[in-house]
């Protein structure tokens, strides 16, 4: 019989029937009654049948069913207006709000939106029951009705229809939509982002509200606490937000708010380029130069010379702002790297960022033949101190670019002569400045040095790590370093492999022959011609490279390499302060930190190692930087990867409990998801080991 109900319709005459007792007052716990039954009507009927339900009552099929039941009582409401008669809508509303707030919003409203959507084109009565049916939702659960609304209607405009000035009406919804989808949720696709605030742009009463939405997106976005903790994706997710409301602002607009602009352009930029992290670096560009964009119509923008990926803008369409953005950064530099630029058609050149002129040549100048010039080509130095003598002292462009060209292999192929005067090149080579644009100058100069500090480990490893916390670096010179340290420790750490091939004989068989007369060779062709067509051959041997082997040249040195790095990482220099506001080049010291701990395996300096680095981690875990907490996560993974488990467990038992604590808390309740991730990895590696044991 309920089957039938349903069926029939009567759920639409039940409702509009209720309509019409409200109109007239009729009983509040009637209507609350029917209301808890019509919402949850598939869960009562599952419950008594146990599995055998009609199909009917699946939520899939009710809920639709309902929805277009609620668009016949609408009708009747619509007729009875135009008919001078009055009745209530409340009802209808309370229905679709708790059918919202269940989880329900799909099902519903993919029959109510396109049907409301055509009702309501032209036809104010229409637009006016649409108003009044979210109007009337109670305020637990407008929430769910408002963002469904906004998540499925196919545009801004057809939001503006349904909803009406809802926003300004109503405070639960304007805090929905200004505040707890934008700054406080980012999980939302970029068409509801337009939905939202392009819904807030189409009416005068609701413009101020996203002059006010704007302002706080700008604030949040240039907080340094937001930048440090928010997690990458809530930043693009901000970014995009911005963008799109700059869209919508009109030139007065504009006027009034662009010293705010300004400000907040500059204050965000700063934060976003002090990050670690590059996405969030590049979302600051991009935003920073939109907004100049935006402000500056007649006069200079801001640039970076930066190519930036808009693939997370991809979701964006028709906004003239992603459009101009999109041709502005294409029109970037390719890479700073590239030190030579002949603009085609232009008498000016670019030369490591200085513009030079072109000289004019006169059209009617013949040109020299120069087919048959050969390139003079400089002799490269054949001793150590010969090149200390060309790097230190010579004004001959092409002998320097010789000679730093050829120091790598010079410096391998003489170690001995190399250790005598290894300390000097390695200063020469840690100050060593480009004097041309020779290509690859960088890698070139941190070959020399790794092949340097290989040569020679102890003596260069302690004057490296030593200038690490001294004065007048930069932090580009710093970095320099530790990379070098990692390159070398590399090296040092695997067997030197000499290439040698060998044919195992146990896997390809061969027939040897005595040596005879020139006649055996006839035979022996013959011979393998009647083997080879009686042999079925299901794999033929392989050529294998014998595997390297030797001492670990990383054993003896690990302790010079790691110590030094790690004794002095609290103590501010009057130029670095690894602590405080040089926290990039702290994240990449304790990347480092964790990549000679990993490379320092079956050291005997491993323990000794690990326990310090422990210590180390323990003294800077609460770190706001989330590139700082992400190498120091790292760290863990190596101590318990390159540690013996018998020395982990019997000299770190209380350092490991710590830690194993503190794990728990960051893969439960760190911002950046990279953390929470290796936290989890770090806590399994720690199962593994127990159970080994």
């Amino acid at each position: 019989v309920l089957e039938q109900f349903l069926q029939e319709g009567r759920i639409s005459a039940l409702m509009w029937e209720v309509c019409q007792q409200q109109a007239q007052a009729g009983s509040p716990e009637l209507q609350e009654a029917l209301l808890n039954k019509i919402v949850c009507l598939p869960d009562h009927v599952s419950n008594k049948l146990q599995g055998k339900n009609p199909p009917v009552f699946f939520p899939q099929n009710y809920f639709p069913l309902l929805g277009g039941a609620i668009i016949q009582v609408l009708q009747k409401i619509s007729d009875s207006l135009r008919g001078g008669l009055d009745c209530s809508i409340s009802f209808v509303s309370h229905v679709l709000g708790k059918v919202c707030i269940h989880g329900r919003q799909k099902e519903i409203l993919s029959v109510l939106v396109p049907r409301l959507t055509d009702l309501t084109k032209s036809d104010c009565i229409w637009q006016r029951i649409c108003w009044r049916l979210v109007e009337c939702v109670p305020d637990r659960w407008m929430e769910a009705v408002v963002l469904g609304f906004v998540q499925r209607a196919p545009g801004a405009d057809v939001l503006s229809r349904l909803l009406g000035n809802l926003v300004v009406k109503n405070r639960k919804a304007q805090f929905v939509m200004t505040q707890k989808v934008l700054l406080l949720q980012y999980g939302h696709t970029t068409a509801v982002l337009q939905n939202l605030l392009g819904y807030l742009s189409l009416d005068s009463l609701r413009r101020a509200l996203l002059i006010k939405v704007l302002q706080e997106l700008l604030e949040t976005w240039g907080s340094s606490s937001a930048v440090k903790h928010s997690p990458p994706e809530q930043q693009q997710y901000i970014s995009k937000a911005i963008l799109i409301c700059l869209s919508h602002l009109k030139e007065p607009e504009i006027e009034s708010c662009r010293q705010e602009l300004l400000t907040s352009m500059m204050e965000g930029v700063k934060c976003h380029l002090d990050s670690n992290r590059p996405q969030i670096r590049r979302l600051g560009m991009i935003v920073a130069e939109s907004i100049s964009l935006k402000i500056n119509t007649d006069g200079p923008v801001l640039k970076f010379q930066v190519t930036v990926v808009m693939k997370f803008m991809s979701g964006v369409q028709g906004l003239e702002e992603i459009k101009a953005l999109n041709q502005m950064i294409q029109g970037i530099i390719a890479s700073s790297n590239t030190y030579l630029e002949i603009r085609r058609g232009s008498n000016t050149f670019k030369k490591r960022g200085y513009l030079f002129t072109k000289p004019q040549f006169d059209d009617d100048l013949i040109p020299y033949d120069m087919s048959e010039d050969k390139e003079l080509k400089t002799k490269a130095p054949v001793y150590i101190r010969d090149c200390i003598e060309v790097l230190t002292g010579s004004e001959d462009v092409d002998k320097w670019e010789a000679t730093i060209k050829a120091l790598e292999s010079l410096v391998r192929k003489n170690p001995a002569a190399t250790r005598e005067v290894s300390m000097e090149l390695a200063k020469i080579l840690l100050h060593l400045e480009e004097k041309t644009c020779i290509e690859g100058f960088v890698e070139l100069r941190q070959r020399a040095q790794v092949a340097v500090l290989t040569t020679d480990p102890i003596p260069v490893a302690k004057y490296l790590t030593s200038q690490f916390y001294s004065l007048n670096y930069s932090l580009r010179q710093r970095m320099d370093i530790l990379d070098v340290l990692v390159l070398a420790a590399q090296e040092l750490s695997c067997p030197k492999s000499h290439g040698k091939t060998k044919h195992s004989a146990a896997q390809k068989p061969c027939i040897q022959l005595l040596p005879g007369s020139d006649s055996s060779k006839d035979w022996r062709r013959i011979v393998d011609e009647r083997i080879k067509s009686k042999t079925r051959r299901f794999a033929t041997g392989q050529s294998q490279v014998e595997v390297a082997s030797g001492p670990n040249e990383f054993n003896s040195v690990a302790g010079h390499f790691f110590f030094p790095l790690i004794q002095h990482f609290d103590r501010p220099l009057t130029t670095f302060d690894l602590l405080g506001e040089d926290h990039f080049v702290l994240g990449r010291l304790v990347h480092t930190l964790a990549i000679l701990m990993y490379l320092a395996v079956n050291t005997v300096a491993v323990t000794a190692m690990g326990k310090a680095l422990l210590e180390f981690v323990w003294a800077l875990r609460f770190h706001t930087d989330s590139y700082v907490r992400q190498g120091l996560l790292s760290c863990i993974s190596s101590v318990l990867l390159s540690v013996p488990t018998e020395r982990l467990l019997e000299d770190m038992t209380e350092e490991l409990l710590e830690t194993q604590s503190w794990l728990g808390d960051v893969m439960e309740k760190d911002p950046d998801g990279d953390c929470r991730r290796l936290a989890l990895q770090n806590l399994l590696l720690m199962e593994n080991l127990k159970k080994k044991l």
